[in-house]
């Protein structure tokens, strides 16, 4: 799942609340007055966004991302901040107290994130502004010319919102909040790829290839040559000036440190993102021995599964065999591919014995852009634009198939589209009743850690039936456990790169390729690693309640239900309502 720069703007540009009732109380009015005020002025301020959730007003437009916008967005959440406190929450019913706390804590978090310097990263090692960018085309809605005059327009200003990401590259350049320069080999290609000779090999000129119906055949040449000179002197001209800065000043200026703390000001940074990612008041400490804990537990199930493959050997020599026997590698492409829509359908067809309600948007199966792909993860979800014409999409890396084996795909799958990330976010995105921000605000130890959760559901469906795949699911749990100790361990406790992926290898089968892009992640994105582990321990947790709770009325299917009717919650949240159904349910 996406981070945002500034999460701010996203949580806040989908704050468009729904009306309160007429006879509402005089507290709940000015809460969804505020709501309102916040979503209009955030669609102004992030235009992008505005598309992703269905307002095209401002589809011509991209956001200011130079530091006086971001000066000017926070100035607006102290000032929503200090009218929220003056609305009587304990006047509210429940579930605008629910509301209350969610935009409350949003606040807070982005205000904090603001003053510790985060916003001097708008781009991790896998990922950026740049790459977001490159999305335009499959985000946008095109269907008439005016929406292609719109597209036109977002290319040409690409420039200026460039230069702008650069200043605050440039910032972080003197103040010492750079990513790592180790993290940084290689990722010049993901800027290289755009810089084209001519437009028809670009990315961008995609929409240009054939028209829908609603573009009359009269506009089409006028549209292409305005297209053709968009993406040359817009597109191509602002990855450009990019790519110079990129190799010239932001990798040799780049810190040579890899931990959070060892930037100036990164200790209380560093705080901040671990309550912020596992939205629990936990210490950098207690996170690194739950995951030692986890590991350690694992570790003895993954023997045991081991053991029922036969192996006649030690451990280490298991893991290798793993990465390295060809019998568990696509030889092609199209081969990962199919294998992972056949997981994908299978789940599908399971579903119904998990849930009781399921969402109305599909989801599709598609490789991860070749020009992101070589320091991309093996596979990550896309949600669809609210409001649009796409699908949900699950990407499947295809980049250097030997380092996507197949006893993992099961996992992955079920993590990434059903009933993992698409079955959650498509729920959300279809929830009623709720102001509008509840139905995309994110909350990663929520979202992540029922990936994570999804997973271990297969056992449930009937996955996971030979030892390989279910040693495959036991990896990637472990790989999640080792995240907790790793990134603490890099970021809180003097870790160097190589003992994180020695680690991470010692107690995975995850490939080299694949550790070396996940720890540079951890790297130069702290603290989002967090989230996953913490996250579907606490899930489980509830389950075990209610399952010893209520005995014999258990139903897995109505937990599922309650545990997603809310969309993303902050896991206190997601206690209390766990805590409401358990006595519903009596």
């Amino acid at each position: 799942m996406r981070r945002a720069v500034f999460s701010l703007v996203f949580a806040l540009a989908a704050t468009a609340a729904t009306a309160a009732r007429p006879d509402a109380s005089p507290a709940v009015l000015k809460l969804h007055a505020l709501f309102d005020e916040a979503w209009q002025e955030a669609l102004r301020e992030n235009p992008l966004f505005a598309t992703a959730v269905g307002e095209h007003r401002y589809d011509d437009r991209l956001p200011g991302a130079a530091k006086e916008d971001l000066d000017r967005q926070i100035a607006s959440s102290r000032r929503y901040l200090q009218r929220l406190g003056e609305i009587d929450r304990a006047a509210l019913p429940r579930d605008e107290q629910v509301n209350y706390g969610i935009f409350e804590r949003q606040l807070k978090i982005d205000i904090a994130e603001y003053e510790l310097g985060g916003w001097q990263f708008p781009i991790t090692a896998d990922s950026g502004f740049h790459s977001d960018f490159a999305s335009l085309p499959r985000q946008m809605t095109l269907a008439t010319s005016r929406d292609y005059e719109n597209y036109i327009a977002r290319l040409r200003a690409f420039p200026v919102y460039a230069r702008q990401n650069m200043g605050l590259m440039r910032a972080g350049l003197r103040s010492g909040f750079t990513l790592p320069r180790v993290t940084l080999q290689g990722y010049d290609a993901t800027i290289r790829v755009h810089v084209v000779e001519k437009p028809e090999d670009s990315v961008f000129w995609e929409p240009f290839k054939s028209f829908p119906g609603g573009v009359p055949e009269g506009d089409r040449e006028r549209l292409r040559a305005a297209g053709r000179e968009a993406v040359m002197q817009g597109v191509v001209a602002g990855y450009r000036e990019f790519l110079d800065f990129f190799v010239k000043e932001y990798v040799p200026g780049a810190r040579t440190t890899i931990g959070a703390t060892e930037m100036p000001g990164g200790r209380p940074y560093y705080e901040h993102l671990v309550r912020k990612f596992t939205t629990l008041p936990l210490t950098a400490e207690e996170v690194h021995q739950t995951g030692l804990r986890e590991v350690a537990r694992i570790d003895a199930e993954m023997r045991e599964v081991m053991g029922q493959a036969g192996f006649q050997g030690e451990f280490p020599a298991f893991l290798e065999m793993l990465r390295t026997d060809k019998r568990f590698f696509a030889t092609t492409p199209e081969q990962l591919l199919k294998e992972a829509s056949r997981v994908a359908k299978r789940m599908d067809g399971a579903l119904p014995s998990l849930f009781g309600t399921l969402p109305r948007l599909p989801y599709g199966v598609e490789p991860v852009p070749a020009h992101i792909a070589p320091k991309y993860t093996a596979g990550r979800y896309v949600p669809a634009p609210i409001g649009g014409t796409r699908a949900g999409t699950y990407w499947v890396n295809t980049y250097a198939l030997e380092s996507r084996p197949l006893w993992a795909l099961e996992a992955l799958t079920l993590h990434e589209a059903v009933p993992g990330h698409h079955l959650q976010i498509a729920l959300q995105q279809e929830l009623t009743g709720l102001p509008a921000f509840r139905t995309v605000v994110s909350a990663d130890a929520f979202t992540e850690g029922w990936g994570l959760y999804s997973e271990r559901l297969g056992l449930e469906a009937g996955f996971y039936t030979d030892p390989y795949s279910n040693f495959g699911r036991l990896t990637y749990e472990n790989w999640r456990a080792c995240r907790l100790v790793v990134d603490t361990g890099m970021h809180a406790k003097g870790w160097t790169r190589d003992q994180a992926m020695e680690y991470m290898a010692a107690h995975t089968a995850l490939s080299r390729h694949e550790i070396t892009t996940e720890i540079d992640r951890y790297i130069s994105w702290p603290g989002q690693a967090l989230a996953y582990k913490t996250g579907e321990l606490k899930i489980r947790e509830l389950r075990k309640r209610a399952e010893e709770a209520l005995g014999p009325k258990f139903d897995r299917r109505a937990f599922h239900d309650a545990v997603l009717r809310n969309g993303a919650i902050p896991l206190d949240v997601l206690d209390a309502e766990v805590n409401a159904y358990i006595a519903s349910a009596r």
